[in-house]
C-alpha cells in the first residue's frame, strides 16, 4: 500500500526554495542553541562538579555530572513534545512558532545565569533543567520549520543543525579556554549569546500560518490519537536508533575531560587543551560529513543506507578507544566519530522529515525526533558514568558505547518505507 507524503495529502503547492538569508538564519539560531547546550556539558558542569579532593575521588564528581545531565535530559524528553504539540496548535498574527522559539529562548538565558551562581549538585541540577527545557522548547520550534517551509532541501537544513553541534561546541569550549574565563563568566557569556542569536532568528525567520485544512482539524483527541506516531512502524523504529545512536555518541564523547584527566593522566591545564584539540578535529569532520551527506541524501537517495553507514563508522570510532587507549588513538577516533555522527544526524533528520505521520502535528513529532538525540546525549554520561564506577577505568564506556552505536544504526535497517521518492511505501 502507497501513502502519500504530507504535502500532497494536504493539495499544498510545493513551498519556494529557501535561500541564502533563510539558512543563515536556521544556522544562527541553530549554532546558539547547540552552544549553549553543548558547552556545559562537555565543560563547564564537570569543571563546576569536579571533585579531586573529595574523600571519594574523582569518581563522585563523574557521578554528579552524570545525574545532573540526566536530570535534564529527561526534562527537555517532556518538554520538547508538548512545545511542539502547543506550537502546532498556536494561532495569531505573530505566527505559530515564533512565541515558542522565544519563549524557549528566554527561559534558557535565564536558567544559564542561574546556574552560573548556582554550587553542589542539586543548585546546578534544578538550573539545567530549566535550560534543557528553554533549548527544548526552542528546538521544537525551529526544527518544525523544515517541515513547514521545505521539500527537497531538507538533507542541506537537517545538515545545518547536525554541523552547527560541531561548530558549537568549539565556539563556546574554544572561547573559554582560549580567554581563560571563570565557570560564571563562561555561563554569563553563554547566556548573552544564545539570547542575541536566538532571538534574532526568531524575529526574522518566516513563520507563515498554518495550512488550511491543519487549521480545521482541531477536535479534542485520545491519548491514543496523541501517541499514534509511537505506533508507527517507520517513525518508531527511527526514533529507538536515533535515541540508541546517541546514547553511544555520548559515551564517546560526553566524559571527555574525565577521561583525559583521570584515564590518560594528564595535567589540568593540559587536559583542558587536549579536549579544545579533540573538539576542534571532532567539529571538522562533523561539519564535512554533515554537509557532504545532506548533499547526497538531497541528490541522490540512499538515505537509510548512508544513515546505518554512518552509525557503523561511529561505533567503530569507540571500539578505537576501547582497545586502544592513548591521546594518539582518541585522536584518530575523534575524526571517525566526528564522520559518523556528523553523517548519521544529518541524514536521520532528513528521513524523519519525510517518514513524519501526520501533517498536524509537525512540530510535536520533530519535538519527539529531537528529544531522541537530545535524551541520548544526556542519558550517555549518567550510563557512562556508572560504567566508570563499575571498573574504575573507562575501556568498558568507549566499548558499550561502540555496541551501541552500531545497534542503533541496524535499527534503522527494519524502517520498510524507501524516502525520496514520491511516495511512502508503507
Amino acid at each position: 500500500m502507497t501513502t502519500p507524503r504530507p504535502a500532497a495529502a494536504l493539495g499544498a503547492t510545493q513551498p519556494p526554495r529557501a535561500g541564502a538569508r533563510w539558512f543563515t538564519l536556521f544556522t544562527l539560531a541553530w549554532l546558539a542553541l547547540w552552544t549553549a547546550q553543548l558547552t556545559p556539558l562537555q565543560l563547564l558542569i564537570p569543571l563546576q562538579l569536579n571533585t579531586p579532593d573529595d574523600a571519594d575521588g574523582w569518581i563522585t564528581g563523574v557521578v554528579s555530572s552524570g545525574l545532573v545531565l540526566a536530570l535534564g535530559g529527561l526534562a527537555g524528553v517532556i518538554a520538547a513534545p508538548l512545545a511542539g504539540g502547543m506550537s502546532d496548535r498556536t494561532r495569531g498574527a505573530f505566527g505559530r512558532r515564533r512565541p515558542w522559539a522565544l519563549g524557549g529562548v528566554a527561559l534558557a538565558a535565564l536558567s544559564l545565569v542561574g546556574i552560573a551562581f548556582a554550587s553542589g549538585p542539586w543548585g546546578v541540577g534544578v538550573a539545567w533543567v530549566g535550560v534543557s527545557v528553554g533549548i527544548a522548547v526552542a528546538s521544537a520550534a525551529f526544527t518544525a520549520l523544515i517541515a513547514d517551509q521545505l521539500t527537497d532541501q531538507r538533507g542541506a537544513a537537517s545538515a545545518v543543525i547536525a554541523s552547527s553541534q560541531a561548530v558549537g561546541i568549539v565556539v563556546g569550549v574554544g572561547v573559554i579556554v582560549l580567554l581563560e574565563l571563570s565557570v560564571i563568566a563562561g555561563y554569563l557569556a553563554l547566556a548573552g549569546f544564545v539570547l542575541v542569536c536566538g532571538v534574532a532568528a526568531a524575529l526574522w525567520l518566516p513563520d507563515p500560518p498554518a495550512p488550511a485544512a491543519s487549521m480545521s482539524a482541531r477536535t479534542a483527541r485520545t491519548l491514543r490519537q496523541r501517541l499514534a506516531a509511537f505506533r508507527d512502524h517507520d517513525f518508531a523504529w527511527l526514533l529507538w536508533g536515533r535515541l540508541i545512536v546517541n546514547i553511544g555518541n555520548a559515551l564517546g564523547t560526553g566524559l571527555l575531560l574525565f577521561y583525559l584527566l583521570c584515564g590518560l593522566h594528564r595535567p589540568a591545564g593540559a587536559a583542558e587543551d587536549d579536549l579544545l584539540l579533540l573538539i576542534v578535529v571532532y567539529t571538522v569532520f562533523v561539519v564535512l560529513a554533515s554537509i557532504c551527506a545532506g548533499w547526497i541524501s538531497d541528490h541522490r537517495g540512499h538515505r537509510i543506507t548512508l544513515t546505518v553507514a554512518a552509525a557503523l563508522i561511529q561505533g567503530l570510532a569507540s571500539l578505537l578507544i576501547a582497545l586502544l587507549p592513548s591521546f594518539e588513538t582518541t585522536l584518530v577516533a575523534a575524526a571517525l566519530l566526528g564522520v559518523g555522527y556528523g553523517a548519521y544526524m544529518s541524514v536521520g533528520l532528513a528521513l524523519a522529515t519525510d517518514l513524519l505521520p501526520s501533517p498536524d502535528d509537525n512540530a510535536r513529532d520533530l519535538g519527539v525526533v529531537n528529544v531522541s538525540a537530545a535524551l541520548g546525549q544526556m542519558l550517555g554520561p549518567l550510563i557512562g558514568a556508572a560504567l566508570v564506577a563499575a571498573v574504575g577505568d573507562f575501556w568498558l564506556l568507549f566499548a558499550v558505547g561502540g555496541v551501541l552505536s552500531i545497534a542503533g544504526g541496524a535499527m534503522t535497517l527494519a524502517i520498510r518505507a524507501r524516502p525520496g521518492s514520491a511516495r511512502r511505501v508503507g
